[in-house]
């Protein structure tokens, strides 16, 4: 029958009325507890820090080469070392987990390492030099290990913070050395697209060798020169040609000695003999018809009898004004083979002048892209310089770089068991399952302990009370009960520690362990 909680005395007697129900429980869990506390095996951890220095060197004066981020590059060493093959490395090297290489295989004690190294990173507002806004940023990380040996863990704590720093060490100079001999080799290779452009070049010039751009005001003027000289020309061969013309005329109206037209013909012919000796060799075809013709002349004059003795002329001003004649005539043909020889100048300049912008598009087209090609290689030994220089800021180790600012000591408390937080947590369960023990007990139990509860029980009204009488016999008896729960507490207590000595652990080691923790508290 349930009771009503009407006051602080009710819940007072039902404490009262429970309390072995409270404090078995409660006392059994909390020795249980206690038991875990001092049983469970120490765990000892050793931490080391190491925070990301900017580098020594201005960002304006030397650029480095590492483009990544500092966390972008931790999370990257971090997977190399918790790599499968560098963890097996620090286990055989410690020989770590020696109890557990029978009863575990590799991946599962890998898997264990890995959860006792803890990785942690230190985050922070900064501007970023990029961009020029703040945001978040890496500025330390924590390296720490767990396990059972103290001095075990800070070496293999220290051997982890050895491999992030070399990690870092190698990772920058590889991404540095790497973007060097990247833009070397692209160097390389424009420089030889370069020395090919230029056989191009020089293979194009020599086939529009008097068409080229840079010729073209040469050609211009020298056309001009040109056509000047044959307007000098043509002007000349007119005057030429015009004295010709009167001298020809003053000849036909010029008698010759006894009107002889042979003899007259025989003294042009003469005269031009010797014009053209002063020109032309005995062997040349014209000298020979002209002689031909003469022996011919002078032979028809001795076959009439009209021949002299010296075979000329006998009119003076005639011969000289044949001679001038000649002499024109010879002006006249050396004139026009000049204004023929200039005509095939102006031609060919002509020609050069007209096929110069096809040249100059030709030679455009492969300039430009040897320029751009030129303007790249520049850019590539530029940047292949700041890599030099970059590469040269990591070897030196100016550059962004880890430092170990708090190495790893060797821990002097435990970690795990908290002992004081096991046992108030055993003590809570405990006196929360007495509790609810007793809740249980009293929410079945159907006595009626007071007149209301009775009444309501029996629906009919309680006229008096009886306290209660206790008897010798309920004395005797209550006597009896508390003996039997002495005894049991003290069978309890001397069969808990044997039982613990025999199946849990040797009670020499338990309390030894116990001495030192509690002595460190």
């Amino acid at each position: 029958m349930e009771m009503e909680v009407k006051s602080a005395q009710d819940l007072l007697d039902i404490l009262k009325r429970r309390r072995w129900s409270i404090l078995v429980p409660a006392g059994a869990v909390f020795v249980l507890a206690a038991i875990v506390a001092f049983s469970w095996p120490p765990v000892y951890r050793s931490t080391a820090t190491i925070l990301i220095e900017e580098q020594e060197v201005p960002r304006e004066y030397v650029s480095t080469a590492v483009t990544t981020y500092a966390d972008q590059r931790l999370q990257s060493i971090n997977q190399r070392i918790m790599g499968t093959t560098r963890l097996l490395e620090i286990i055989n090297k410690f020989k770590l987990y020696d109890d557990l290489k029978s009863k575990w295989t590799t991946e599962e004690i890998i898997a264990k390492m890995r959860k006792d190294i803890k990785f942690n990173t230190v985050s922070a507002d900064v501007i970023d030099p990029r961009s020029g806004q703040a945001r978040p940023a890496t500025i330390a990380f924590t390296v720490s290990y767990s396990g059972k040996n103290p001095v075990m863990v800070q070496q293999v704590a220290s051997e982890l913070t050895s491999l992030y720093l070399e990690e870092n060490l190698k990772d920058r100079e590889k991404q540095s050395q790497g973007t060097s001999n990247f833009l070397e080799d692209e160097m390389k290779s424009v420089q030889a697209q370069l020395a090919d452009f230029d056989s191009q070049i020089k293979t194009y010039k020599q086939g529009h060798i008097n068409s080229l751009p840079e010729l073209i005001q040469m050609n211009l003027q020298s056309l001009e020169t040109v056509e000047r000289e044959m307007v000098s020309l043509n002007y000349q061969l007119r005057t030429l040609k015009e004295r010709e013309s009167n001298i020809q005329s003053e000849l036909s109206s010029m008698s010759t000695d006894a009107a002889n037209q042979d003899k007259t013909r025989l003294s042009e012919l003469r005269v031009r003999l010797g014009e053209m000796k002063t020109r032309l060799t005995d062997e040349h075809p014209a000298v020979i018809k002209t002689r031909g013709e003469i022996a011919e002349l002078v032979k028809q004059l001795r076959a009439t009898g009209r021949d002299s003795a010296d075979n000329k002329p006998d009119n003076q001003a005639y011969i000289t004004m044949s001679s001038q004649l000649a002499g024109i005539q010879s002006e006249i043909e050396s004139t026009k083979r000049q204004v023929e020889t200039l005509s095939r100048k102006r031609d060919d300049y002509k020609r050069r002048i007209a096929a110069s912008p096809g040249v100059e598009e030709g030679y455009k087209t492969i300039l430009i892209q040897r320029n751009n090609l030129q303007l790249k290689y520049d850019d590539l030994s530029k940047k292949f310089m700041e890599a030099r220089v970059s590469s040269g800021l990591e070897k030196e180790q100016k550059g962004e770089r880890f430092t170990l600012i708090d190495a790893a000591r060797l821990p002097e408390k435990p970690v795990s068991p908290n002992i004081p937080a096991i046992l108030l947590i055993g003590l809570v369960l405990g006196l929360g399952s007495g509790v609810g023990v007793a809740a249980l007990n009293e929410q079945g139990d159907q006595t009626a302990r007071t007149p209301e509860m009775l009444s309501r029980a029996t629906s009919y009204p309680v006229l008096a009370g009886i306290p209660e009488i206790i008897t010798w016999e309920d004395i005797a008896r209550q006597k009896v009960k508390r003996k039997r729960a002495v005894a049991c507490i003290i069978v309890l207590l001397v069969l808990s520690p044997v039982v613990f000595h025999f199946l849990v652990m040797d009670l020499d080691i338990f309390w030894a362990k116990a001495m030192r923790k509690m002595a460190r508290f």
